[in-house]
């Protein structure tokens, strides 16, 4: 009794919108959109189409139409509720309800949809709930643009910096022209000022100048005699090698990061640092007063023929706080009773709190925990714990290679499989290649490739991996090669759970009051994860 798909199509069977809501393939819900337009008749009162297979519950919008596609067993009377919540959404963010007005506001649309349905059933909620859950800010959000703030004021430092630098050589130089040009003057009528200069003596010690305001201008013609005549060498006023293409590269970058920014980009571009000035770190802002965070290290090598090598997880439980007044706490948690885990707190912890309550506190009760954010300090280390096994389920991503030679080429096969126990983030299949002069022929792949001819190794990228894509496939073919070649398989994601799932049931302050806010991030990542 599921919904499996929500879309806004026009009568002539194109879908503008499209949200699936069930693990079903691409292929079979764009054949079931696309048999709608022949099921529906003209006339005809009733809003629902029965198949073989689905049923179809549909509403006119103007020209398009919003339909529901749900399975038989489906309870239509709160199919229709559903329907009537949506066509009612769809004016609050559609302001003209034609192809293009639909395209438009296509993302706005499918968020709205995802508030009310929620893996194919319906959530208790109005229109006015809905528009308030897609306005809601995202801490998420909000760090990373505090983040790319933070780079962009950063290379405007570097500009001001290296502008500074060069109007200071510039008027250094400057000033050594003038003593050039001064010294050309004199250089200039040669014949009547130095036959004057030797008649008048001004060689250092004494005669007609030897004393008075003439001592001081035979000083300037000897320091003059010294130094070559005419303009002074381009070396002198240059500013140093470069400097000015750097600073000139600088200035170009900012303008194009200000142009990006103006027109509503988001801007990753990093700063390099140069040789006076060290790399600066950047760090996500805390603004929460209480920080737990939860990280999970993951060491895996797979056997290439199946089986598990090494399975290793380890994990800490760190704590940052910003302020003095909130450091007198005991933090409660709660972790999930597996055998495979083992703990082990600091040992400054209460280890018999711990193994009795669940809670973290410091030994001597009346002692605070250390306060404030240093650079990249990852905050106070309260629990570390470690799990390994040789159980090939509990392995996350699973990795099959299967080369082989025809036709004086090599076809190799790939396949990734997830476990349903993670959705896995910024994932990376990295494949050593043989030597290559151009980039191997990729025939399928799901998600996107990248070939590197420095490493000669292929990229397999996928940005997300969840319920609608716990497999995937590519294929590519390359000159004839040993199979050893496309070994050892380099994997790295990250994924928002942990094997632990450590949760953290509330923050105790020990001088009494209310309990402080604290905020919990939790983070998978791999360390080595191979297929050898």
């Amino acid at each position: 009794m599921v919904v499996l798909a929500a879309s806004i199509i026009s009568k002539s069977g194109k879908a503008l919108v499209s949200r699936q809501f069930v693990d079903m393939s691409r292929i079979r819900i764009e054949g079931l959109l696309a048999a709608f337009p022949k099921l529906v008749g003209i006339g005809k009162q009733h809003t629902y189409v029965e198949t073989e297979n689905v049923r179809y519950v549909y509403q006119p919008i103007e020209a398009l139409y919003l339909l529901l596609v749900t399975n038989k067993q489906s309870n239509i009377l709160e199919d229709l509720d559903t329907l009537s919540i949506l066509s009612k959404l769809v004016p609050e963010y559609s302001p003209s309800l034609d192809e293009e007005g639909i395209c438009q506001t296509a993302f706005e649309l499918i968020f709205a949809f995802d508030e009310v349905i929620s893996l194919g059933h319906k959530e208790n909620v109005n229109v006015a709930q809905v528009k308030q859950y897609c306005e809601m800010e995202s801490q998420e959000e909000k760090l990373h643009k505090l983040l790319m703030q933070s780079k962009i004021n950063e290379t405007k430092d570097v500009m001001k910096r290296k502008a500074s630098e060069i109007d200071k050589s510039k008027q250094i130089d400057r000033n050594r022209g003038d003593k050039g040009g001064f010294m050309s003057m004199h250089s200039m009528g040669s014949g009547r000022i130095e036959s004057s200069l030797s008649d008048m003596s001004i060689s250092g010690g004494g005669g007609g100048f030897g004393s008075g305001s003439g001592s001081g201008l035979g000083t300037e013609v000897e320091s003059f005699s010294i130094k070559p005549k005419g303009r002074p060498s381009a070396s002198a006023n240059a500013p140093p090698k470069g400097l000015g293409m750097k600073l000139g590269k600088t200035q170009k970058t900012n303008q194009f990061l200000e142009s990006l920014k103006a027109e509503g980009e988001l801007i990753s571009e990093d700063v390099q640092p140069t040789a006076s000035q060290p790399r600066s770190s950047v760090t996500l802002p805390l603004t929460d007063p209480i920080t737990l965070t939860a990280e999970e290290r993951l060491n895996v090598t797979l056997k290439r023929d199946g089986g598990v090598s090494n399975f290793d997880v380890q994990g800490t439980l760190s704590l940052q706080i910003l302020n003095q007044e909130d450091a007198l706490i005991q933090v409660q948690i709660e972790t999930v009773s597996n055998s495979g885990v083992l703990f082990k707190t600091h040992p400054n912890i209460n280890k018999e709190l711990f193994s009795n309550e669940n809670i973290l506190g410091l030994k001597d009760p009346n002692r605070p925990f250390p306060t404030g954010q240093t650079g990249d300090a990852a905050g106070v280390g309260l629990l570390k714990w470690r799990m390994q096994s040789m159980d090939e389920s509990l392995v996350p991503l699973t990795i099959n290679c299967w080369p082989s030679v025809s036709g004086g080429e090599t076809y190799v096969s790939m396949e990734y499989e997830a476990s349903s126990m993670f959705d896995l983030q910024n994932v990376v299949i990295t494949v050593p290649l043989p030597a290559l002069r151009e980039a191997p022929n990729v025939r399928q792949v799901d998600g996107e490739w990248r070939y590197d001819p420095r490493g000669s190794v292929l990229e397999w990228s996928i940005l997300l991996i969840e319920n609608s894509n716990r497999s995937g496939s590519m294929e590519f073919v390359v000159p004839p090669a040993d199979s050893s070649v496309f070994f050892p398989i380099n994997v790295g994601f990250t994924a928002a759970n942990t094997f632990s799932d450590i949760k953290v049931l509330g923050v105790l302050p020990l001088r009494g009051g209310p309990p402080p806010k604290f905020a919990q991030r939790t983070q998978l990542i791999t360390e080595n994860y191979h297929v050898v």
